[in-house]
């Protein structure tokens, strides 16, 4: 498939990982203007120019290409050196225009219609609108530290990335490792429908929230930390931006929350 100039309207950025190749990665989604999600990945994001560099709810306008190697319908590779910032499309008082650029992606009711569209190769993003929130759980991963195997990927990728002088090591941005995992239990459908479903938050908001309440209130973080998951953004019309594992992909993740406010009654979406 030949490389093309698509624009994209960012969705989700997911929390960064090590990697061997780029020193550390994201993956990004978005909706093109044609109407489909895209997957864009990988992106060392927090290592590309600065000019290049991008926010949720951002148009930018890059050269892209199907993957190669991730035959996932929506999965292509970008040319970061190409990417141009356009505008960041605003909340407004009631997300109008982004109500209005969302209704392109029917979302679904119900996560085993998505596990469904997968199995019969439709997708592998979707936006799903449960029917409540039941919890968010939180649990403290293995090895709150990077291993020697994580630094090297980190520190030495950047280095031969030409990105920093060897001699300035201060100005390396080591990325901070995340000390708990976060899941949404949540229930989709009505009465004998109901069924409860539980997938790991990976969204980098969700990572910057925990690093922000954790800088502010130390020890007290985590009820301002659930405060905001379990209370306020349930309280919103809020849907998950699902995706699956690359290797494992039965495997979902919510890798974005999208959180406008209950359309006023009349309002059409």
């Amino acid at each position: 498939m030949p490389i093309i100039e698509s624009c994209i309207l960012i969705l989700c950025k997911t929390y960064p990982s090590p990697s061997g190749k780029y020193a550390e990665t994201t993956c990004v989604a978005g909706v093109d203007e044609k109407g489909s999600l895209i997957r864009l990945f990988p992106v060392p994001f927090r290592l590309i120019a600065e000019e290049q560099q991008f926010k949720k709810w951002q148009w930018i306008k890059a050269k892209v290409e199907k993957a190669k190697k991730d035959h996932r319908p929506e999965s292509f590779t970008i040319k970061t050196d190409t990417i141009e910032g356009g505008a960041v499309v605003q909340p407004g008082k009631d997300w109008g225009e982004r109500r209005r650029l969302l209704s392109v992606i029917k979302p679904f009711g119900h996560f085993d219609d998505i596990e469904v569209a997968r199995q019969e190769g439709r997708l592998s993003l979707a936006l799903l609108q449960p029917a409540r929130i039941i919890a968010l759980d939180i649990e403290p991963v293995t090895n709150p530290d990077w291993t020697e195997e994580d630094l090297a990927k980190l520190l030495g990728g950047q280095r031969q990335g030409g990105l920093f002088d060897q001699d300035d090591k201060p100005s390396i941005r080591t990325l901070r490792k995340l000390p708990f995992d976060f899941y949404y239990r949540y229930e989709c459908g009505e009465g004998t429908t109901a069924k409860v479903f539980r997938h790991k938050l990976v969204d980098w908001e969700v990572g910057a929230l925990y690093l922000t309440c954790d800088r502010l209130y130390g020890a007290d973080w985590e009820r301002h930390f659930r405060a905001k998951l379990e209370d306020d953004l349930p309280s919103k019309d809020l849907m998950l931006l699902m995706g699956n594992q690359h290797r494992f992909q039965d495997q979902w993740l919510i890798i974005s929350l999208i959180y406008p406010p209950h359309p006023l009654q009349g309002e059409l979406f």
